[in-house]
């Protein structure tokens, strides 16, 4: 079991952004904007959700884990499978995911959840503080 900690819910966020695209304030166009890398990274490190796109209702959403933090050094900044993200959680101090929830078919994308991974044991040795 991974143990995520720091865990940030941005489902009040996306239901009054739900809510500005239903009343006509914010265009669909503006909130179905999944780049094309967004949208690779769904087909090929996505998992499938259980809900219905919100916009267009046609297919289930997708769900992509983007990483990054200063000791992955290369691969910050990509998305992960969650048999990637068990993996790393036991080799790395810290890292943070964010799951964007993405459908393929009208390009609807918004940021879920963010949390933080890793085994939280700092190596022994001298650290470093700011200073002279």
């Amino acid at each position: 079991m991974i143990n995520q900690r720091q865990v940030v819910d941005y489902a009040l966020q996306r239901r009054a952004l739900l809510a500005e695209v239903r009343s006509g304030r914010v265009g669909t166009f503006e909130a179905c904007d999944a780049s094309p890398y967004l949208l690779r990274a769904a087909k090929f490190h996505g998992r499938a959700g259980d809900q219905p796109c919100p916009i267009c209702r046609q297919e289930p959403l997708t769900l992509v884990s983007w990483v990054y933090g200063d000791e992955l050094k290369h691969v910050a900044g990509s998305a992960r499978t969650p048999e990637e993200l068990a993996r790393m959680a036991g080799l790395f101090v810290e890292f943070t995911v964010y799951d964007v929830e993405v459908c393929r078919s009208c390009h609807w994308n918004h940021l879920v959840r963010s949390y933080v991974l890793g085994t939280g044991e700092r190596a022994d040795g001298p650290r470093r503080t700011a200073g002279p």
